[in-house]
């Protein structure tokens, strides 16, 4: 299950085609502690080879640093890959705990132009507003996104974490063409109002984080003692304390349909991701982030394999039985506002 290009689809009816599966570079630099910068070249050379396209990155992943890491992959690969690239979150270096939220147009103008400059291209292929900030109306920072357009630096836009009528105010202004956000067998929130509405506009969901941050893998068990200290997953609460105790018995179901397989617990977490275009009626591109070339081999492996009916009666009970929220602030997610 880990050979073979992986098929395509459309990023809804206003974007562009690309893999089924995306990555999210994320990790290569920023977050989960230290990484080895030659693998993670190597990822996404092999990422390429098995038809992964969309390479996700913003410019709050180590202040411009993922975005300056995927420049010579960019400058190489041009033509064959979409990159995304997200405006409007910022993580204070001396304090990664606080979220410092703008979409105001001037914000905008300097962050694009800031990561046309690191990326070294000439137009982002997908520009997402990463966050939504409340004091500023969603129309018009759509309107200063749908400038953007206009002018030649980006093609395509997107939203990350807004809700279902933000989606629909936002994409009344200008077409969306991706709402990216949290979702797995631990998180399915957004099914109650903004997987609707993305269906309803023709609108592609990115999932992040569809392996739970690594934990549907059974990579960890505890972010207090499996987790470097600079692993932003120790801040997360339903990975530490008895709130990961509890969630680790919640993959039971996932090893009994991956040994149904002969797959990977993250290969069967990921293929019910895959699946949910189906289920939802919507292009659906999941971008689980790794740092290994064989890790995305396994990953890519994944949308070649169908759960059964039953199998996806067993995993359906999951979600709610999970115990912590997905950030210690919620806030700023679109289940914090819906």
């Amino acid at each position: 299950m880990t050979d073979g290009r992986i098929p395509t689809t459309r990023l809804g009816d206003h974007g562009p085609e690309v893999g089924v599966q995306g990555l999210g570079c994320m990790g290569m630099s920023f977050g989960y502690g230290p990484s080895d910068a030659d693998a993670s070249r190597a990822t996404l050379e092999r990422a390429l080879e098995l038809g992964v396209t969309l390479y996700d990155t913003a410019d709050a992943y180590g202040a411009g640093d993922n975005e300056r890491f995927l420049a010579p992959f960019l400058a190489a690969h041009r033509d064959e890959v979409v990159i995304a690239t997200k405006f409007a979150l910022s993580i204070p270096p001396d304090d990664p705990t606080r979220r410092i939220i703008r979409n105001d147009a001037p914000y905008i103008r300097r962050s694009v132009e800031a990561s046309l400059d690191r990326l070294g291209v000439d137009a982002i292929d997908l520009y997402y507003m990463h966050r939504r900030d409340v004091n500023v109306p969603i129309e018009e920072t759509a309107a200063v996104m749908a400038d953007l357009v206009r002018e030649g630096k980006v093609k395509h836009l997107g939203l990350s974490e807004v809700t279902g009528d933000e989606l629909r105010a936002a994409h009344a202004v200008h077409p969306i063409a991706a709402v990216q956000s949290e979702w797995s067998l631990f998180s399915r929130d957004i099914e109650t109002g903004v997987v609707p509405a993305a269906r309803e506009l023709g609108v592609a969901l990115v999932p992040y984080s569809p392996l739970g941050r690594g934990f549907l893998t059974g990579a960890f068990a505890n972010a207090d003692h499996d987790l470097g200290e600079g692993d932003f997953r120790r801040q997360q609460p339903r990975f530490t304390g008895g709130n990961a105790a509890a969630n680790a018995a919640l993959l039971d179901p996932v090893r009994t349909v991956a040994e149904a397989h002969g797959a990977t617990l993250g290969q069967v977490a990921l293929a019910w991701a895959q699946q949910r275009a189906g289920v939802h009626g919507l292009p659906v591109v999941p971008i689980p982030g790794t740092r290994k070339p064989a890790r995305v081999a396994e990953n890519t492996g994944a949308t070649r394999i169908v759960l059964t009916q039953d199998e996806l009666s067993l995993l359906e009970p999951i979600a709610d039985k999970v115990a912590g929220d997905r950030y210690a602030d919620m806030s700023f997610t679109s289940a914090g506002r819906e």
